[in-house]
């Protein structure tokens, strides 16, 4: 969602170009005053993604975003709440096509429903939309989606799987108010995730206190993450560091992250502080580094492919990396140093003879094969 004045055209929209570019598929904006609505007129046939207005309490409002081309309505059933104004938004939208999605709130619920309840419970917030549900419906309008946000992680939860058992629309998943990142993000992931593992859900949204671009963000990753969207960004993966390192793990991995996402490669990379274990328990990466004693291993899919001095690493594997994506894992496989692979393998005894093997492996393997040939 945008937070500029949606009467400054040009600032909402240099969000919303943003937002698009950060991953967001919708987007929603502010329709809270005629200024707002005006904007909205010249915004929507100049936005790359459909515009969703969100409307509160001037059920006219809506009627003028509908006026001015939006794609979408978000509807506040905690406080728009006469049944005529409701039913006369819904039928100006069933005339234009729009869905209409009913937008519950545990912070805005209407105020007999919290009479009711005392608080706002999962069955209140599921009441307020099936309320709505059935004002929109007794005009034959179903083109709805919902949502029942709450601040609260597991009354979300909650919330969202009671709904998911009693009506048959779309869900719009968020931890409303989450906060700021760290734990607004941390939040945000509790919530969506553990429903959208459940199957539960069809949109989303990440309510941070934050730059926007950083709410969409989240979101495509957190899709890609759980294999619900192709990966179009980076996925940097990194091991947490250990005192075997020759290197800054943490500073190399978080260099590596800014160069990659400037150049917004859709790949997965690794940063593996030892190359003693790193190439191999970073395998299935696309590609990856790993620190040695002075020297950086570069690996594709587990193959070290050159070794590079430690202060080029980050270098390399950007320059590697846009190879790799220009042509092909199998392309750059068949372009490796010819030597790569031993240097590395003479690398990686040197430095188990000078640090000792953590894991122990010879050992290990003796123990085990001791007892399994116990008579």
């Amino acid at each position: 969602m945008t937070t500029t004045k949606t009467a400054d055209v040009d600032g909402t929209l240099a969000q919303v170009y943003a937002l698009a570019g950060a991953g967001a598929d919708i987007v929603r904006i502010t329709c809270n005053e005629v200024e707002a609505a005006q904007g909205l007129a010249e915004i929507v046939p100049r936005s790359p993604v459909p515009i969703i207005a969100d409307i509160h309490y001037q059920y006219r409002l809506a009627l003028a975003a509908i006026e001015a081309g939006v794609q979408g309505l978000r509807l506040n059933p905690g406080n728009i709440r006469k049944e005529d104004q409701i039913k006369a938004v819904a039928r100006e939208a069933k005339d234009r096509g729009l869905p209409i999605r009913v937008g519950v709130n545990a912070g805005s619920l209407d105020k007999d429903l919290m009479e009711k309840y005392g608080s706002a419970v999962p069955e209140a917030l599921v009441e307020s939309a099936q309320m709505e549900i059935r004002y929109l419906e007794e005009v034959d309008f179903e083109d709805i989606k919902i949502s029942v946000k709450h601040s609260n992680v597991p009354l979300m939860v909650e919330s969202y799987r009671l709904l998911a058992d009693t009506v048959d629309y779309p869900l719009h998943l968020g931890v409303t108010e989450a906060g700021p990142p760290p734990a607004g993000l941390i939040k945000s992931v509790a919530g969506i995730a553990t429903l959208l593992n459940e199957g539960i859900g069809d949109t989303i949204r990440f309510s941070l206190t934050a730059d926007p671009v950083e709410e969409a963000k989240a979101g495509r990753q957190l899709l890609e993450f759980l294999g619900l969207r192709e990966r179009k960004g980076l996925d940097l993966i990194a091991c947490p560091s250990c005192g075997r390192a020759e290197v800054d793990v943490i500073e190399v991995a978080t260099n590596a992250q800014k160069a990659l996402e400037e150049a917004n490669l859709p790949i997965q990379v690794a940063v593996m502080g030892c190359v003693v274990n790193g190439p191999g328990e970073a395998r299935e990466a696309d590609i990856g580094i790993a620190a040695g004693k002075g020297r950086g291993h570069l690996f594709i899919k587990g193959q070290v492919v050159r070794v590079v001095p430690e202060d080029e690493m980050v270098e390399a594997l950007l320059d590697e990396a846009q190879k790799l994506v220009d042509e092909g894992v199998e392309a750059r496989l068949a372009q490796a140093d010819a030597n790569a692979e031993e240097i590395a393998a003479a690398e990686r005894r040197q430095l188990i003879e000078i640090q000792g093997d953590a894991n122990r492996a010879a050992d290990r393997r003796n123990a085990v094969a001791e007892v399994a040939t116990q008579d």
